[in-house]
Parts: C-alpha cells; structure tokens; sequence
C-alpha cells in the first residue's frame, strides 16, 4: 500500500484522548456566560475521562472568552483554563488548548478577514503571547493548537505566514512547547500537505477526519443540502458512497475517496486516506495527530461503533494519537448517548 509509513517521530502522552467542545467554545449566541461556563464542564468530568485510561484532552477556546475586541485581555475568562489545567495535572491528563475561534475567524462563519486584515492577525499573535506567558512553562503536559480548522484553500499560503510568525511569537515565551498546526480545507489530509515544512523540532501537524461525511454526518443541520431525514449505513460499498455524496454535494466531500477506491468500505479505505499524513510525517520527520473524528448521535449506535471499531483500529496499527470530538454535546457527545459504555472500542 502506497504512502504507508514506518514510525518516526512521536507525540508522546497524547495517544487517546477526547475533546471538550462547547464549553468556553462554540456557545451559541447566548451561553457566552458565566453561568455556562461555571456548569457545562467540572473537575468530575476530567476525573472520568482519566478513568476511562484516556491520556489528554483538548480543550477548544473561543478568543472571546479570554480577549476584548480591541486585542485587550479577559483575565477573568483565564480562570477556567487555569482550572482545566490544575484538573489535569491532578488526573494525570495532558491538555491541548486549541484555539477554535480567532478575532475575524471561526470554522463554522463565513468571516475571513483574519487572513486579510493585519489588525486583526495582530490580535492574534497578542493572544498567543499572553497565553504563551500564562502556560509556556508547563511544557511537559501542555501543547498550544494554533487555530482551528482553516476552511478554505485559498488562504493556506497566508496561514503558512500567520503560523509561522506565531510560532516566533510563542517560541519567545516557551521555547519547548508542542505547538500544534493544521492545513486548510478544515484540517483535511489534503490540506496538511499544504502545510510549510516544521519551524523547529517540537511542531505537530494534526488533521480532522470525518469521511464519509455521508455515514458522520446524515441529518446534520448546519449542512448544505444534507436532507434532515437522510440515512446511510455502515459499512457500505464505497461505490455508494461516493454517488451519494456526489448526488447530495457535487463536488464538495469528494476528497473523502481516492482515485480507483472500490469495494465495501473497511480498514483500509481510512489506511489509505492515512496515507498522505503519513507521507508528510516520513518526509518531515513530523509528529502527526488526529485532533476530531467521530460519529453524529443521530446514527444507530452499532453501526456507529463499526465505524469506531475500522478507525481506531487503523489509528493503532499507524501509531496516530487521536481525540475523539466530543464529550459532551454539539450533537457528537458521547456521554448523552450509549457510546461510553463502549469507550475502549471508540478511543
């Protein structure tokens, strides 16, 4: 199998792990609160996921919670990465802190100045110094995620010039660091070899993966043109799937299948899809890591778990650290369903 590789570096202490989506992130328009953060997330919560035998969470932050507008601080907003910091240092969990949201940015709005207007790039890098201060010295159990998920592919050269001066930022504060960076096309196996090759030694390229979005994310929502009532299986031919996504998107999600992928889907359709992080890793000596994958809870839970069972599995044999989005709500969360009685199956 082309683009297979043999171990290289390692993102060592961040094997499994799970994400903390919509806590002091993607809050909607009103839980933006004290309220919210004070409730959705406590340290019971970080004590379960140690007990699960995860190693790590990531915990996604939007910029507002911890920055004014005007690039001004919001010490206050601080207090709740402090207390997920000494959660997991108590549990023995190491901890992302992803940036999910940047002034002029988010994943999930149609807003790009960030990658056009130099103010708002300056807020950024403000940000990442003051966090950098807060945080740099625990390297040992603490990595910085740049951004998350830059959605479109004519911005990966300005990103390149964004993480890589951010780098520089945050390399004055905490030379140790892991600093975490991911590729356009909302952190695609294709966009991470858009990427600039590593600053230095201690840069992790990560990627998302929810293929085939088809089987992830039937009746999602926020998705164009994917019907309310949708449903697909797993596993399925990958000959269906793919005119099922054609038929539904057009163009969009067809990189979820290589050129002459054929036959029921399985292990090594997501082998393939590895491959091209895994030629980056080879060619750079990079360590590589899935921050995203899982399945809507609108799915039946066994044929979710086929799906758990065929990428985990692949994660194992390629030695790929990964978290598992999400804990708790955003339509993914596997404590409101019947999937964390499976949790080994699915970490």
């Amino acid at each position: 199998m082309k683009g297979i590789c043999i171990l290289v570096k390692e993102f060592k202490g961040y094997k499994k792990g799970i994400n903390l989506g919509g806590w002091i992130s993607q809050c909607g328009y009103y839980n933006y609160t004290k309220e919210h953060y004070d409730e959705f997330i406590h340290e019971s919560d970080i004590k379960k996921i140690a007990e699960w035998k995860c190693d790590h969470v990531r915990l996604p932050f939007d910029y507002n919670v911890i920055q004014h507008e005007n690039g001004e601080m919001i010490h206050s907003g601080f207090e709740y990465i402090d207390n997920c910091v000494q959660w997991c240092k108590k549990h023995n969990l190491n901890l992302i802190l992803d940036l999910h949201k940047a002034a002029g940015f988010s994943f999930d709005e149609e807003n790009f100045a960030f990658f056009c207007e130099p103010e708002l790039q300056e807020y950024f890098y403000k940000l990442w110094n003051e966090i950098s201060l807060r945080y740099g010295s625990l390297y040992e159990t603490v990595s910085f995620e740049l951004l998350n998920e830059v959605t479109d592919m004519k911005y990966a050269e300005s990103w390149n010039k964004i993480a890589q001066k951010t780098i520089e930022v945050i390399r004055n504060n905490a030379p140790h660091t892991k600093i975490i960076v991911g590729g356009a096309e909302n952190n695609s196996v294709n966009g991470m070899a858009l990427l600039d090759k590593p600053h230095d030694e201690n840069i992790v390229f990560t990627f998302h993966f929810y293929s085939p979005i088809v089987f992830t994310h039937q009746k999602a929502c926020w998705i164009p043109d994917m019907p309310d009532d949708y449903n697909t299986f797993y596993p399925d031919k990958i000959e269906n799937y793919q005119s099922e996504t054609k038929r539904l998107f057009d163009q969009r999600f067809s990189n979820d299948f290589l050129e002459g992928m054929s036959g029921e889907i399985d292990v090594k359709y997501f082998e393939d899809l590895f491959s091209v992080p895994c030629s980056i890793r080879e060619k750079y000596n990079v360590p590589i890591y899935c921050g995203e994958y899982g399945v809507i809870e609108k799915v039946d839970e066994s044929e979710a778990l086929k799906w758990f069972d065929d990428i985990t599995a692949t994660f194992s044999k390629l030695d790929i650290g990964h978290a598992i989005w999400n804990y708790k709500g955003k339509d993914f969360g596997i404590t409101d369903t019947g999937l964390s009685e499976f949790i080994d199956k699915i970490i």
